[in-house]
C-alpha cells in the first residue's frame, strides 16, 4: 500500500511539473496564434496557425520588413514593421516612401497595394521615439498605423512568426 501511495505521489509530482513546465512556455516563451482577419493577405491567411517567438522582442527591436504581433489594448494584432523611430512616412499614389525614398515591397501583390483616401492621421507622418509605424499587407482591409496611429516599442508581444497550419504551407514569415 504504502509503495502504491509513492508512486502515485510520483507520478502526480512529474504531471505537475510537466503542466508547470507548459504553462510557463506559453506564459514567457512561445504562443499559439490563430489569424482571424485577412488584413496580412496574402502573406497570412484567415485561418492561417501561428507560432509566436515572445522571447525575441526582450532583447532586441523590430527591424523594417518584419511581422510582429502587438498589444493594442485590447487585443493581440499582427502587422509588418514599415516605419522606424524617427522616419518619416509619406504615401503617394498607393506607394509608401521613407525619408522620401521609394520603399520596395515585394510581398505585396497588386491587388493589395492601394490604399485608402480616408485616414486618421495627417502623411508626411514623422515617427515618434519608441514607436512604430505598421501596416497590413491587405492594405485594403487593414486597421493599421494609418488609423490608430504607431504603436509603442513596449507593446511588441512577438517578433517574427512560424507558420505551422495549413501543413502544406509550413515556414517562417518574412
Amino acid at each position: 500500500m504504502l509503495i502504491k501511495l509513492k508512486q502515485f505521489l510520483d507520478v502526480t509530482k512529474e504531471l505537475l511539473l510537466a503542466v508547470l513546465a507548459a504553462i510557463l512556455i506559453t506564459q514567457f516563451v512561445f504562443m499559439h496564434s490563430t489569424v482571424p482577419t485577412g488584413s496580412m493577405i496574402p502573406t497570412i491567411m484567415i485561418g492561417d496557425h501561428l507560432a509566436l517567438n515572445k522571447v525575441t522582442a526582450y532583447y532586441r527591436s523590430p527591424e523594417r520588413g518584419e511581422i510582429i504581433v502587438f498589444y493594442n489594448g485590447k487585443d493581440n494584432l499582427i502587422k509588418r514593421v514599415i516605419g522606424l523611430p524617427g522616419e518619416e512616412i509619406n504615401l503617394i499614389n498607393g506607394e509608401v516612401y521613407i525619408d522620401g525614398i521609394l520603399y520596395n515591397e515585394p510581398y505585396l501583390k497588386d491587388q493589395f497595394s492601394t490604399y485608402p483616401l480616408n485616414y486618421s492621421i495627417q502623411f508626411p507622418y514623422i515617427v515618434p521615439q519608441d514607436h512604430y509605424f505598421v501596416m497590413g499587407d491587405n492594405r485594403l482591409n487593414s486597421a493599421d498605423s494609418r488609423y490608430f496611429g504607431p504603436i509603442y516599442k513596449g507593446d511588441v508581444v512577438s517578433i517574427g512568426a512560424f507558420k505551422f497550419y495549413p501543413f502544406d504551407n509550413i515556414h517562417m514569415l518574412e
